[in-house]
């Protein structure tokens, strides 16, 4: 997997629907761990005390993922919840959905519906206000070179598609720059040639993160 989409870190989006009274809120967060699930699932039940429902599903960057029905028929809420979160692409997140009964009975195929569309809402308005992201599977490279290479270095950084992190200035020049996964074997082979054995290169382990 080269990449992922996810919502940003430290934001909650929602998104409600109703249907013959009954109302469904579907609260998308990002987590990074079963953990982080369950104290999103904790945190949501706590502020929906009252509710009839608070359907959790789940799915991580590592494939693990997981619902529950919590007392809906079973695969009428949790597995139709995670199946939009499946659909949409994303991963390392949590969506628990919040449903207040209005009194009538939806029946299996009115729940399936419901929980979807509520979990579809949630997704749109994240997508909407910029609360999606893509993670790239990166690969950081760190080169220590003298101030006379900077420019030439630089430009042969951008044109093998890498970014600067970040640059550090003392005696000689610390610069610490991303690839895409795979695109820096192309950087680090033209740099061989460029700075003829000038200059230390570190490359760091693949990791998501934005790009």
């Amino acid at each position: 997997m080269g990449s992922y989409v996810t919502v940003r870190s430290g934001l909650e989006v929602t998104g409600e629907v109703e249907d013959r009274r009954s109302r469904f809120i579907a609260h998308l967060t990002h987590i990074e761990s079963e953990e982080g699930a369950a104290k999103h699932l904790v945190e949501v039940r706590a502020r929906h005390y009252d509710a009839r429902r608070n359907v959790p599903a789940w799915i991580l960057a590592d494939g693990r993922e997981r619902a529950s029905d919590d007392g809906e028929p079973q695969r009428t809420s949790g597995l139709p919840t995670l199946e939009a979160l499946r659909g949409a692409g994303l991963r390392d997140v949590s969506c628990v959905t919040t449903r207040y009964f209005g009194g009538t009975l939806l029946g299996p195929g009115g729940l399936v519906r419901a929980y979807t569309a509520a979990a579809q809402a949630a997704i749109e308005t994240a997508r909407a206000t910029g609360g999606l992201v893509e993670m790239t599977s990166v690969v950081p490279v760190d080169l220590r070179l003298p101030y006379a290479d900077y420019d030439r270095v630089l430009d042969l950084a951008s044109r093998c598609g890498g970014k600067v992190a970040g640059t550090e200035y003392a005696a000689d020049i610390a610069l610490h720059l991303v690839f895409r996964a795979e695109e820096e074997a192309a950087f680090l082979s033209s740099l061989r040639e460029l700075l003829a054995g000038r200059g230390d290169a570190v490359v760091g382990p693949a990791q998501f993160a934005e790009f």
